[in-house]
């Protein structure tokens, strides 16, 4: 069983303030929080592209972490850099400036090594650059797939071209009803399984997640944190926490499984919004990740 996890998405430079201060040009991007949670569970191969002011630093601290970093190309240019501000509620990010620089170039080319990888996590892009990697890929056990608001009005039928191919869609609550039309999330989740995925992860930031697979219905709230510092990259962290447990698991379709995936996610997510970029996330232990997940668990009974 191959428990490789290819992840295909953006490695950006993030700016970024908050109550609690300010960072500048700090490692993130999709593909970067979702490789870090992930790879505590599972080996990763990243595929993104970066440019010639990508520091040298944080590639060497991403290989450190298990992430195999050879489909990251450097393109002539710069980097994508997002520069965001949240408020004290942190409900929303107000987005000051997007710079997509050689982001906006990005054609995912996956090499053969990449294309037998057996689990696939398209992190949030384009979803015509999404069907193309999915298209290169020779049978992977699990193709999971994230997207957004941006996608769901300017590409709707290109996403509903990929949603008939993926196994688990990542989401947030907003995102369901726009796609859908429906404001229940039962049923916005029931009509999305229709357009194709097996399941269903609803992300719905404080107030935990909500998971929808065949025929069962999971929801689990957030690990309380007492001080949120920044919540950029929340979600993909979650995502990673998730699909690295699932990789690891001989059978990923056990509801059970997809349970502790779920725990497994909430626990690395909560980690990544106590500090800024990755700082948080790059300096836990198994330790760490452990006595987390148990206390978590048990407060759930999710074993």
């Amino acid at each position: 069983m191959d428990k490789t996890i290819l992840v295909v998405g953006s490695v950006a430079l993030d700016s970024v303030e908050t109550i609690h201060g300010k960072t500048a040009r700090a490692l993130g991007g999709s593909a970067v929080h979702f490789s870090l949670a992930a790879s505590q569970f599972s080996p990763v191969q990243l595929v993104g592209v970066v440019g010639e002011d990508f520091p040298a630093e944080f590639r060497r601290f991403m290989k450190r972490r298990n992430i195999c970093l050879k489909g990251m190309e450097v393109m002539p240019g710069k980097t994508f850099h997002w520069v965001g501000r949240y408020d004290r509620d942190y409900k929303n990010a107000e987005t000051i400036a997007t710079e997509l620089n050689v982001f906006e170039q990005f054609k995912p080319k996956l090499s053969a090594e990449h294309r037998k990888c057996g689990v696939l996590f398209l992190a949030n892009i384009d979803p015509d650059l999404q069907r193309q990697v999915l298209d290169q890929m020779e049978k992977p056990r699990l193709v999971a797939a994230d997207t957004m608001n941006y996608w769901i009005s300017l590409k709707k039928p290109s996403l509903l071209k990929l949603l008939k191919k993926v196994d688990m869609l990542f989401i947030n609550e907003e995102e369901a009803r726009q796609l859908t039309g429906e404001y229940n999330l039962i049923k916005a989740a029931r009509l999305v399984m229709k357009m194709g995925p097996r399941g269903i992860v609803v992300k719905r930031g404080d107030a935990g997640a909500m998971m929808f697979f065949k025929d069962n219905i999971l929801s689990i709230p957030a690990h309380p944190i007492e001080k949120v510092v920044d919540p950029t990259g929340a979600g993909d962290t979650f995502a990673g926490g998730f699909m690295g447990y699932l990789a690891a698991a001989p059978d990923w379709k056990n509801f059970n499984v997809i349970r502790r995936a779920m725990a497994c996610g909430t626990v690395m997510s909560s980690f990544s919004v106590e500090d800024f970029s990755v700082k948080r996330v790059s300096a836990l232990s198994k330790k760490d990740i452990d006595s987390r997940y148990g206390k978590y668990v048990d407060s759930l009974h999710v074993r």
